[in-house]
């Protein structure tokens, strides 16, 4: 697989049912695990307004952000510092800065659900985030309702998808990455983000343009792949895999880093904490045990919580 193997996807013909676009959709999940997307509704302007409300929060001053750190939560809302991640167990923590906002439901007790942290400044970031969250979360489900129909899972209603009353509280995650320049010590272990396969569903990326994101392929070697603002990369996770009977693919890529600083806007889409996702014949999984025990494994706050 090269980056230009990856299926690059007018999602209006998806929706309006272009056999030839819905093709190329389920050659990227069933063979890729990865595409792009265009013509979504979300225009690089709202891609571009995200990305400096993150900017601007990223080079605010370490003690705004640590009023809003993760690190003093039972969760993951609010700033991750850089090393607060682990993705890959044989890799150095990830050398990153995050802020995850998410779904939240009043007085629950589980922390996929928990209330988000906002910090005072800088103004108007809680606004331009809340605003693209809602517009990401439109575009994520059109992509699933999509993967329904190209892999026969659509439901005989054409008003209720076969995945819309599994998402109606989902377990979504919207981050926006700060990647530095690529640190003068970082040495072989050392990535913005390790090699992993995400833990969800359906992640929707937005990137400022620069490079950085990497695809293993099928020959065994890395892969650039790069989207501008406007452009959306789609990943697919080990959730999707697992509930699809491996019909969709889930597939390892990293960020390195590189000689410029980047930010990128990821939103991982799942559904509903207590959905079956275990595929036919096995033992019951809540989507939300997935989730929570591989985010145990990975946010170094929480891998020793009781």
């Amino acid at each position: 697989m090269n980056a230009r193997m990856i299926p690059d996807i007018d999602l209006a013909a998806v929706t309006a049912g272009d056999a030839q676009a819905l093709e190329a959709l389920r050659v990227g999940a069933r063979d890729v695990g990865f595409l792009t997307v265009y013509n979504t509704g979300v225009t690089a302007a709202d891609v571009e307004a995200v990305i400096a409300a993150y900017r601007a929060f990223f080079a605010q001053p370490y003690a705004v952000k640590a009023a809003v750190d993760m690190a003093a939560t039972g969760a993951n809302r609010g700033w991750g510092a850089p090393r607060s991640e682990q993705v890959d167990p044989d890799a150095n923590p990830d050398y990153k800065e995050v802020f995850d906002c998410g779904y939240e439901i009043a007085g629950s007790d589980l922390a996929v659900y928990a209330p988000n942290l906002w910090p005072e400044i800088p103004e108007g970031f809680r606004a331009a985030v809340q605003t693209y969250y809602a517009q990401a979360l439109d575009v994520a489900m059109q992509v699933l309702r999509a993967i329904a129909t190209v892999m026969g899972e659509d439901a005989q209603s054409s008003t209720v998808q076969y995945f819309d009353d599994k998402f109606d509280q989902p377990m979504a995650l919207l981050r926006g990455n700060f990647y530095p320049a690529r640190p003068d010590w970082a040495g072989d272990r050392d990535f913005g983000i390790a090699a992993h396969t995400d833990y969800g569903c359906v992640t929707l990326l937005a990137t400022d343009g620069v490079a950085g994101l990497e695809v293993l392929g099928r020959d065994g070697a890395w892969h650039a792949v790069a989207a501008a603002p406007g452009r959306f990369v789609i990943n697919f996770g080990e959730m999707l895999e697992m509930w699809t009977e491996g019909r969709v693919k889930a597939t390892l890529h990293r960020v390195r880093g590189t000689a410029q600083e980047r930010i990128s806007v990821p939103l991982f889409f799942n559904p509903n904490y207590d959905t079956n996702i275990a595929p036919a014949g096995a033992p019951p999984m809540s989507a939300g045990a997935h989730l929570t025990r591989r985010f145990e494994q990975t946010y170094l706050h929480l891998k020793d919580k009781p």
